[in-house]
């Protein structure tokens, strides 16, 4: 079956069953696994993230929705003559809207089918591996989910019964934007307290205020679609914030740098991984295969 993904999120389901071989399509995001970059790209976006600040970037896509900030490239599309197009319409700025891609599909001679993947929780997520599973006919798709099941279940066993730590999860730094759907559940799961936004909740910017009232024991940053790298260099636009210096994570040295784009800003089987680092980060409990500096790092900082 010839797959197109346009959606980082659907190539980390197609992987996780291991169907990366029928993949004959992606975005320009699509970066894992490390086989998918032969794959050819059909899409692509006028926004240079590495030129612009977190400010710059969110006032470049204010105003816009999915299908103006990313472009298709339909005649790509048509040649490739998928099956398959797994696609989604939760997110306006993520990626390629769904009304984008049915447009394309509309005027091929013979149409693939068109998938739109929307979970919002972690429940959701699994059953988007099961739903793709059955689409692409994966006969051990439920013997997969069920490895992600226990694995989750392995990280609420390792945390049980230890004091919860308030955490407030950071998915964009300017303005300051909490992280939504299934972030709250992955915190909970690793035995944190989530803050300033609950499960399954599609988010929006908050005060600086709010979390000054919240006064998170932990803060997480795992700013949607940047590299760790890329977050430590934009730091000072929290440390520079009044009253930065009076919160407890920092007062304590619990802030936190992520990999969001790997493990908590993409619905994909990854987000199990994710929680198993928040065990690690929350409890310094280890679940899995070991945290490295490139998953999560502690940042000890203060008042600009």
């Amino acid at each position: 079956m010839r797959i197109v993904s346009l959606l980082p999120a659907a190539t980390d389901i197609v992987a996780e069953l291991g169907r990366v071989g029928d993949l004959v399509g992606r975005t320009h995001e699509c970066d894992w696994p490390a086989e998918v970059a032969s794959v050819p790209v059909v899409t692509a976006t006028g926004l240079d993230p590495d030129r612009l600040s977190s400010r710059e970037i969110s006032a470049a896509v204010g105003g816009h929705r999915g299908s103006s900030l990313y472009s298709l490239d339909s005649d790509l599309l048509a040649e490739l003559a998928p099956d398959v197009v797994l696609t989604q319409d939760l997110c306006e700025v993520c990626a390629v809207s769904y009304q984008r891609v049915t447009d394309a599909v509309r005027v091929m001679d013979v149409g693939p089918r068109v998938v739109s993947l929307e979970p919002r929780t972690t429940a959701g997520v699994l059953d988007c591996v099961r739903r793709v599973g059955g689409l692409l006919g994966v006969d051990d798709t439920e013997e997969r989910v069920t490895a992600l099941e226990a694995r989750l279940a392995a990280v609420a066993a390792a945390v049980a019964g230890r004091a919860r730590p308030r955490v407030a999860a950071v998915e964009w730094l300017d303005p300051v934007w909490p992280a939504g759907h299934w972030v709250p559940e992955q915190v909970t799961r690793a035995g944190g307290d989530p803050l300033l936004a609950g499960a399954g909740e599609h988010t929006s910017p908050v005060e600086w205020s709010a979390v000054l009232d919240a006064r998170p024991d932990v803060v997480l940053l795992m700013p949607c679609g940047l590299s760790p790298e890329r977050t430590l260099s934009e730091l000072d636009v929290l440390t520079g914030r009044p009253g930065w210096s009076e919160l407890p994570a920092v007062r304590t040295g619990e802030v936190w740098v992520l990999d969001g784009p790997a493990y908590f800003n993409r619905p994909g089987p990854r987000v199990v991984r994710g929680a198993e680092v928040l065990a690690h980060v929350l409890h310094d409990v280890a679940v899995g295969e070991p945290v490295s500096p490139a998953e999560a790092r502690r940042v000890t900082l203060t008042a600009g």
